[in-house]
């Protein structure tokens, strides 16, 4: 039988400078999900690449005494390095300067030509050259491009266009379809775009020559984003090697960043028009990695280096915390202290515990080999139904691109699994040799729920996937396979275990913290005597002092969402403070409350609760609070939850 196929793409990126982070991101998210494609038995085209044409590129070089390819071979050099240190598993690696892309690409411009959808004219306008963007006037933001912000230049020369315009009511009536492009909001802020107007779109240059010369007129190069969009199909072999793209196109998920979603879900569908091909099936806008204070910005020079944090805590710790720290939809703020806080407690305590626990109590209770399983009892069914049960919903996740809830579920497993060691208690039923039964099934369940979300896990972090599998003695291709993870009970007993190195050793977060504010790479933390921590922990627990009265207007700035509490601790360094890890609808967000005095933290996990959902990110006390919890106190001055029946990540009106 044919596999299924499944194509997946990642912008090609702009090699005006070395990668960060954000870049980091999107290619982290595209290899997750080829890598979750493939272990389902799919046939997988993953592509990545780099677009090397434009102003902007020619500009660099000549500032740099070099000729441009030879500014992008040292830059590519390194994306290439980078992707093979993050271990992506691209299929393939476009370069626009290689022959195979610019001889293809000169084909598609005579198609759309020669059908009439492109002529020659004039263009008079204003031009953002690091975008490579035209702009009008009223599209600017504060007389700058509304992208990044950077001042425009006016421009005038002579330009072939594309009839963009001819297109607009078959865009908009494709953004308007369901699941074409996502999330909501994107596809909300393209369709009031193209309800503006759709103007002709300029698709080549006079002015410089760095780019692919236009076939019948040499003077002009074909402008970056009728160059850059058609990599999809030509690093298929479109037009003139049609055997691959016959097989892959059109593309399931073209991931891209927000910032290009517009030429993505308007510009290049219109080509494809042109050309009468098919669309693609999905566009996907994600949204940023911002550190304190803004965007990250190669220009601004605060970025991060994903190497250094490689280099520090392994390619699975770094992949897991980008996909399960932030909704994939929606900008999310970097800190070094979230980064090791999310790997201390995911990782380190959830995770590396669980399986360093299990391996020594097998080698301490049963010599080291995978007893029987014939003594049942209560909690294990509760066990088993939540681990062979996750697979579905992480399935159904994962369609959405929705990674964090999807590694929520898994680690769901994890924590029903801790829970059940604390439930069955086997260094108790070991002093009893009665109990040696019961105690060598939950020896057995232990291993079984761990290989189950070893293959979960293994799309996001295939190093512990392999590293978890040696240590319990499962040889890859037996019950390490996609549909494994639904059946309970496939670990063979006699298997024997050995023990290893901690999957993920415990970070002393202070000491690592006044590490990496020394290091450069790693988002320009603050200063070891910044006293802002403090303040604001003042601000939040000082004495209630009468506050300004606001208008109707103040209030409908706040955003109240409902959530459910999964999670809470107490704070390791303030005795009022509890912090709680609350999933709003695909999100979860960690928020710290004050309300220590009043609850335990069994009392809060499983609470509905109602959240201000846009207050400012801020530290107490070091952990970091990305909401608020809201209480009111009654007669007798006890805190209660604000609570409604609305499901979790409901907007509260």
């Amino acid at each position: 039988m044919e596999k299924k196929k499944f194509y997946i793409t990642t912008p090609i990126y702009y090699p005006s400078s070395n990668l960060h982070i954000g870049h980091t991101y999107c290619t982290v998210a595209a290899d997750a999900m080829a890598r979750f494609k493939r272990l389902q038995g799919y046939d997988v085209m993953f592509l990545t690449g780099t677009d090397e044409h434009g102003q902007k590129l020619q500009r660099i070089a000549e500032q740099n005494n070099v000729t441009p390819i030879e500014y992008i071979d040292r830059i590519v050099d390194g994306v290439k390095e980078l992707w093979k240190t993050m271990e992506i598993s691209y299929d393939d690696f476009i370069r626009t300067t290689e022959d195979r892309h610019v001889k293809r690409v000169q084909k598609i411009f005579m198609k759309l030509y020669e059908k009439g959808d492109i002529y020659k004219s004039s263009y008079e306008g204003l031009y953002c050259t690091p975008c490579e963007s035209f702009w009008t006037e009223t599209q600017l933001v504060d007389g700058k491009c509304p992208d990044c912000g950077r001042p425009v230049e006016k421009m005038k020369e002579e330009a072939y266009f594309f009839k963009l315009s001819k297109y607009q009511d078959r865009i908009l009536e494709l953004l308007e379809t369901p699941g074409f492009l996502e999330p909501e909001a994107r596809k909300n802020e393209m369709i009031n775009f193209v309800k503006q107007g759709l103007d002709d779109l300029c698709i080549s240059r006079s002015t410089f020559d760095w780019g692919i010369p236009v076939p019948i007129d040499e003077k002009h190069v074909i402008y970056v984003w009728l160059d850059a969009l058609t990599n999809y199909i030509t690093a298929l072999g479109y037009p003139d090697e049609p055997e691959k793209y016959e097989k892959y196109w059109p593309a399931d998920i073209h991931l891209v960043g927000k910032e290009i979603v517009r030429f993505h879900s308007i510009i290049w569908p219109a080509m494809l028009m042109s050309a009468e091909l098919p669309l693609p099936k999905k566009i996907f806008g994600h949204g940023w990695i911002l550190l304190e204070g803004g965007k990250m910005s190669k220009s601004r020079g605060n970025v991060v280096d994903p190497v250094v944090l490689i280099n520090k805590y392994g390619v699975d710790a770094l992949k897991y915390f980008l996909l399960r720290e932030y909704s994939f939809g929606n900008d999310g703020v970097f800190t070094n202290e979230v980064l090791l806080n999310r790997l201390n407690s995911d990782l380190a305590n959830d995770l590396g515990n669980l399986v360093s626990r299990t391996v020594s109590m097998i080698e301490k209770y049963d010599g080291g080999v995978i007893p029987n399983h014939d003594v049942t009892g209560e909690f294990d069914d509760d066990l088993i139904a939540v681990a062979t049960g996750a697979s579905a919903r992480v399935e159904a996740y994962m369609d959405k691109m929705n990674y964090s809830a999807a590694l929520d579920e898994i680690w769901a497993i994890v924590r029903r699994t801790n829970k059940y060691i604390d439930e069955t208690t086997p260094w108790i039923l070991a002093k009893n040799e009665a109990d040696k039964g019961r105690l060598d099934t939950v020896m057995y369940n232990l291993a079984e729920a761990i290989r189950i979300i070893s293959v979960l896990i293994l799309p996001f972090m295939h190093h512990t996937s392999r590293e978890i599998w040696k240590q319990l003695g499962i040889p890859e291709g037996e019950g390490t396979g996609w549909k494994d993870t639904f059946t309970f009970g496939l670990i063979k007993t006699g298997t024997r275990v050995e023990k290893g190195p901690a999957l993920f050793p415990r970070i002393d977060i202070e000491k690592e913290l006044a590490v990496l504010m020394s290091m450069e790479g790693t988002g320009n933390e603050k200063k070891a005597d910044d006293k802002s921590d403090k303040k604001e922990e003042k601000k939040e627990t000082s004495a209630e002092e009468p506050k300004a009265e606001i208008t109707i207007d103040d209030f409908d700035k706040i955003e109240l969402k409902t959530g459910k509490i999964l999670e809470c601790k107490k704070h390791p360094k303030a005795d009022k403070l509890l912090i709680s890890q609350v999933k709003m609808g695909d999100e979860v967000r960690q928020i710290v409350s004050g309300v220590a005095k009043f609850y335990t933290p069994e009392d809060m996990v499983g609470r509905t609760v109602t959240v201000v959902a846009n207050l400012k990110p801020v530290k107490l006390r070091g952990e970091m609070s990305q909401g608020m919890i809201l209480f009111a106190d009654d007669a007798d001055g006890s805190l209660k939850f604000v609570t409604t029946d609305a499901a979790d990540g409901c907007t509260v009106k």
